[in-house]
């Protein structure tokens, strides 16, 4: 034999491989393909629910802006309560006792002053058991 015909023999050898790979490939890939289509073709979908609140999108800014509103109201309540309850225990830790009342606190330099609440509330400050909380009026 020839040396070209070694080298086309090699050749045509090749190329029948490399199309058997491609098909064994194809086999694999619409294999997959298949098993995906068919499992995921059952209607087990559940239908939208409807919201039960009674808001719409027109209300949503206003909404949002209450609730907003209400957080921050919240999150001063919980600031000033802090502040106030810590110079309560370290008054207790400093002087042995718990203030008569919040001015106390402020004449002794334990707070500079008496923090202000949210409209329509005050501090409520028990001196028995050092209790602070916001109350509303």
């Amino acid at each position: 034999m020839s040396a070209d015909r070694i080298g086309l023999a090699r050749t045509a050898e090749a190329v029948k491989i490399l199309n058997m790979k491609k098909l064994i490939f194809s086999a694999i890939l619409l294999s997959v393909s298949a098993i995906t289509f068919i499992t995921g073709c059952g209607d087990k979908s559940t239908p939208p629910t409807q919201a039960t609140n009674a808001t719409s999108t027109v209300n949503s800014p206003a909404d949002y802006l209450g609730a907003m509103a209400r957080s921050e109201q919240s999150a001063v309540k919980t600031i000033d309560t802090a502040s106030v309850k810590s110079a309560v225990q370290m008054f207790q830790a400093d002087q042995g006792r718990l203030p008569k009342d919040l001015n106390e606190l402020v004449e002794k330099k334990f707070l500079q002053k008496i923090p202000a609440t949210p409209p329509g509330t005050r501090i409520n400050y028990d001196p028995q058991t050092g209790d602070v909380k916001v109350v509303k009026d």
